[in-house]
């Protein structure tokens, strides 16, 4: 007998361990996490299976076909923005090739089981793309269907992910001689920046914010990339794994459109900067702007319209700014770190 499971592709980063987590606490998710690296033992034992793989890997789409009824899909795994400007070649690969390779799944596994396969999939505000500071101080909050130009890989690779999954829910092989359903009910959410308390920042074009509090709290000197004035939408970790759990678990009939802007609070990066020097009165922030990676951020909206999210499944984030670093990001972190000196 194939076993009914949800599966997560790139299970190893903090929003697929918090998915595990949350998922492992009821009794109608049975988990097989996909990843490149070994899941951490106490989340393998959450999982009816934890594979080592490459969603490239069609082999190993194969045995995930012929082994389990999979009837959710969060597909985490991604090579993020700023990496992607290394290596776009790679980019486009594990981006669409593996985004691709994945919603056919969908559409094998809705053909096994004859039920819609949920595809829930993490899109970014790099799906935007303003053509200066001007414009994106005017833009004011930006809908889903605006200033969709992408500067970068990353956010090519998104905006075309989202198109397929509506493609593969709505259009699928429309001149087929028996045309029917996919299966496959694709969500997405572009997520603005994420800013975790558990996890360290790895180099994102966002991860200045992370990246300040870190090092203060360290003790440590840091010189942001970006200009004081540079503004975009954060969003504390907690609250992304919130929304991606209410997508899911939205009625079909509820949901108007395939891709949803969630908002959390819009900063500058002096006002981050002043809330992290306010934490850690020693923290040493100056600016040593990397111009390129400057002029991506000035392509992102400095804030979302997610009046669709909270129209369509009652989105409404739980951290402002000032709840997200008093009550999460600083006290962890600074725990972390304590612990971590005790050591």
């Amino acid at each position: 007998m194939r076993k009914p499971v949800v599966l997560i592709t790139g299970a190893n980063g903090e929003l697929g361990h918090s998915l595990i987590e949350h998922f492992s606490k009821t009794d109608d998710h049975h988990i097989v996490a996909l990843d490149l690296n070994p899941l951490d033992r106490d989340l393998r034992a959450m999982c009816v299976a934890a594979i080592v793989g490459d969603i490239l890997d069609q082999n190993l789409l194969k045995r995930l076909i012929s082994e389990f009824e999979i009837h959710a899909i969060y597909h985490l795994a991604a090579l993020l923005s700023t990496r992607a400007e290394y290596t776009p070649d790679t980019a486009h690969a594990v981006n669409v090739n593996g985004t691709l390779n994945l919603l056919q799944l969908a559409h094998e596994q809705s053909r096994w089981h004859g039920h819609p396969v949920k595809f829930l999939f993490p899109s970014s505000i790099a799906a935007y793309g303003l053509p200066d500071p001007e414009t994106k101080e005017k833009a004011g909050k930006v809908r889903e269907n605006e200033w969709n130009f992408p500067t970068t890989m990353y956010g090519c690779n998104k905006l075309y992910c989202e198109q397929l999954g509506r493609y593969f829910t709505h259009h699928y092989r429309q001149l087929a001689a028996e045309k029917a359903p996919s299966g496959v009910d694709f969500r997405s959410i572009r997520y603005p920046g994420l800013i975790s308390a558990k996890t360290l920042p790895t180099g994102g074009t966002s991860d200045y914010a992370p990246e300040m509090l870190h090092a203060a709290a360290q003790g440590k000197a840091y010189g942001c990339f970006v200009p004081e004035r540079a503004r975009l939408p954060f969003m504390a970790m907690p609250d992304a794994i919130k929304a991606i759990v209410m997508l899911a678990a939205a009625p079909r009939a509820a949901i108007t459109q395939h891709v949803y802007n969630i908002g959390g609070f819009s900063l500058t990066a002096a006002e981050i900067r002043e809330r992290v020097a306010k934490a850690f009165p020693k923290a040493d922030i100056s600016y040593a702007v990397d111009h390129p990676r400057a002029r991506i951020v000035d392509s992102w909206p400095g804030d979302v319209d997610d009046s669709a999210a909270r129209r369509d499944w009652g989105w409404k984030a739980d951290y402002s700014a000032e709840r997200a670093f008093d009550e999460y990001l600083v006290p962890t972190i600074r725990e972390y770190y304590a612990r971590a000196g005790g050591k």
